[in-house]
């Protein structure tokens, strides 16, 4: 009799803590949810209806006018989102196998250097060149301006990356690759057909921070990439479009012409929304892999 009082009790307990967590995920999740809620209401808002209400998550004046001026060319967006796909799926493809491979090289025991690497990496992030050096770089030495890989090539590495691949990497035997020595396996035949294939939620992790970290760049864009070039990447491409919206207003502005209709907080909301479209769609396809990579590489950290 007691022990079944016991396990009421402990079911209850549960449930209570269990309903606790739900509401507190609930909340959280609400309030992470709100914000984007509130860019979609205002990018669909008139500009006079935002001056005159401020921001709302229902528009009070419903208007697309703000797309219709993202949207005016559909050649050059279309463009700056081809380029935006290729250079984000190249450089994942190639930043997951080179981080994995420096990660897994990083831990094996074997290894006579991978201390004196290991802080070698670790140093870049305290310390950088600089901005000239590294512009003088790509530009001068490299041959780079106007050219793509001077977007691609940067985001290739990434100490904090290498750092959780490393330590996800040591919760896997080393004895695994020893046996495979044994039978006959070269280290890159280890590396691709063991290593890899065990790493599947680190290596889904990092490719979404690399994915995320090439989706969003438009710094390197400015740099390298000029005017003269018909399609640069999305981030760009829609920075330059707000830009412009404001050099038209405020010109408009001093020159005492009314311009008050040009829909310059809404296209800013409209841009976010263009901008991270594709990547909330893709992210429920590796939250499971993230979550565990996350956690792995903490615990193993």
């Amino acid at each position: 009799m007691e022990n079944v009082s016991r396990s009421i009790r402990t079911n209850a307990a549960e449930r209570v803590v269990g309903f606790i967590g739900y509401g507190v995920i609930g909340l959280f999740s609400l309030c992470c949810l709100l914000p984007f809620l509130l860019v979609l209401g205002t990018s669909f808002t008139a500009e006079n209806a935002i001056q005159k209400y401020g921001f709302n998550f229902w528009p009070k004046d419903f208007s697309s006018f703000a797309y219709k001026i993202v949207f005016e060319n559909p050649e050059y967006i279309i463009g700056a989102y081809g380029v935006t796909a290729a250079i984000t799926i190249l450089g994942t493809i190639l930043g997951l196998f080179v981080v994995a491979m420096t990660g897994y090289a990083l831990q094996r025991p074997d290894f006579q250097y991978r201390n004196n690497i290991s802080f070698l990496i670790y140093f870049t992030t305290l310390f950088s060149g600089g901005l000239v050096p590294f512009f003088l770089l790509m530009t001068q030495y490299l041959s780079l301006k106007d050219n793509y890989l001077a977007v691609l090539l940067p985001g290739l590495l990434s100490p904090f990356l290498i750092i959780m691949m490393k330590a996800f990497v040591q919760s896997i035997p080393h004895a695994i690759t020893e046996s495979a020595k044994i039978d006959g396996a070269g280290d890159f035949t280890i590396f691709v057909r063991l290593i890899l294939p065990m790493t599947t939620p680190a290596l889904a992790t990092i490719g979404l921070f690399i994915a995320l970290a090439y989706w969003n760049e438009w710094y390197h864009s400015m740099l390298f990439l000029s005017a003269d070039m018909k399609y640069r990447p999305l981030q760009l491409f829609l920075y330059n479009v707000i830009t412009s919206a404001e050099f038209i207003r405020s010109s408009s502005a001093s020159a005492n012409v009314p311009f008050r209709d040009m829909p310059l907080e809404s296209m800013k909301m409209a841009t976010a929304i263009v901008a991270t479209g594709p990547v909330i769609l893709f992210f429920p396809f590796v939250q499971r892999y993230f979550i565990k990579g996350i956690t792995v590489g903490a615990v193993k950290g």
